[in-house]
């Protein structure tokens, strides 16, 4: 593996253009309640973005209030969201965050990170049990609106092919890319990673013949040298339907 190095913003922004051009411009418009992105994001742990909004309309249908949650039983609340996968963990994990921000702020808010810098506000996030880095980069992202780039599997591997990080884990491409990613483009390359990781450059079968991106594409450059030095055993997916 080469040395972990950060990918110029420069090239960043002709990624995020070219991303624009096949899924669209994506305006940032962040919500404004950390505290649900935070729980919200807990439940998305393990399992799908579908069961991970079903499990928490189930949660926030037994625990209207989050003061209600906080003061809930672990196993209580494991059974209202047992349908989201690891919920005795989740539910741990879920009591505790919520009674560290009443220790910390007063009450059950996360309004204060938006006073905070974004370097300090993203320490504290990652200092709640079960949060890691891309949880804390979503709530300030999708809640608050402050660019910090979250990096998931998808994100992650767009990012390896395209050469823009060489790494192996999601968490070290976010350490590479947090700091490197221009703030008036976080959002909208984020989102458009994380679909073309969906729709295009997939786990298994990418559709590289649909991809605009094949210029900038290291992956796909070292697929085409080893067709062309004889290599019969690489068989770079081509051109692939979105099954």
């Amino acid at each position: 593996m080469m040395d972990a190095a950060a990918p110029c913003a420069e090239r960043l922004r002709r990624v995020d253009g070219v991303l624009a051009t096949m899924y669209g411009p994506k305006p940032l418009a962040p919500h404004g309640d950390p505290v649900g992105e935070l729980v919200h994001i807990i439940l998305t742990q393990n399992t799908s973005d579908a069961n991970s909004d079903r499990t928490y309309a189930a949660l926030r249908a037994a625990y209207p209030s989050w003061e209600q949650l906080a003061l809930a039983p672990p196993g209580d609340i494991a059974d209202a969201i047992r349908m989201g996968g690891l919920a005795d963990i989740k539910a741990v994990r879920i009591g505790e965050a919520l009674r560290r921000t009443v220790a910390d702020f007063g009450s059950i808010s996360l309004a204060a990170l938006d006073d905070m810098a974004k370097t300090d506000a993203f320490d504290y996030l990652t200092s709640l049990p079960g949060v890691g880095p891309k949880t804390a980069a979503c709530v300030l992202l999708f809640a608050l609106g402050r660019p910090v780039f979250p990096v998931d599997t998808h994100v992650h591997r767009v990012s390896n092919r395209l050469g823009l990080v060489d790494t192996r884990s999601p968490a070290a491409t976010q350490a590479l890319l947090m700091p490197a990613v221009p703030d008036d483009i976080v959002y909208q390359l984020h989102m458009n990673m994380v679909t073309h990781g969906r729709r295009t450059c997939k786990a298994g079968r990418p559709a590289c013949a649909r991809c605009l991106l094949q210029p900038e594409c290291e992956w796909r450059r070292g697929a085409a040298q080893a067709v062309a030095e004889g290599d019969t055993q690489y068989a770079p997916p081509d051109d692939v339907g979105d099954d």
